[in-house]
């Protein structure tokens, strides 16, 4: 007795293709394409500053404070400080103190940004 041999069944393509372009499709749809943000970093250690009439402005930056010239300062009213009324020009040089993260910077950076005249420099540790 011979055994009748079965033939292989071929796979349905079809579906598997559906699913991809769904899955696909979904992702596509679900994703955000932003641009991310550009911030100049000026190194405090690197060239020699022009001189000032004034005197540079020493912010310190911490996990959870913000110190300007030693008084506490609030991240949020940052624009709304001594930084705002800051001549054209003023030097703000930026310590960072142990512990603080990449996001705090780029936070305290970016509240900068709204306050052109001031040149920031960000202190090497």
């Amino acid at each position: 007795m011979a055994k009748p041999r079965s033939r292989r069944r071929r796979l349905a393509m079809t579906s598997l293709i559906d699913v991809i372009f769904l899955l696909l499709l979904f992702f596509m749809l679900t994703s955000t394409f932003s641009k991310f943000a550009e911030i100049e970093l000026t190194n405090a250690a690197s060239g020699a500053a022009a001189p000032s009439d004034t005197p540079p402005l020493f912010l310190q930056l911490g996990t959870d404070a913000v110190r300007l010239n030693g008084a506490p300062l609030d991240l949020a009213s940052l624009a709304s400080s001594t930084l705002a009324e800051a001549s054209d020009g003023t030097v703000l040089l930026v310590s960072l103190a142990d512990g603080v993260n990449a996001q705090r910077l780029t936070d305290l950076l970016a509240a900068l940004r709204a306050l052109p005249a001031l040149r920031v420099s960000v202190l090497a540790s």
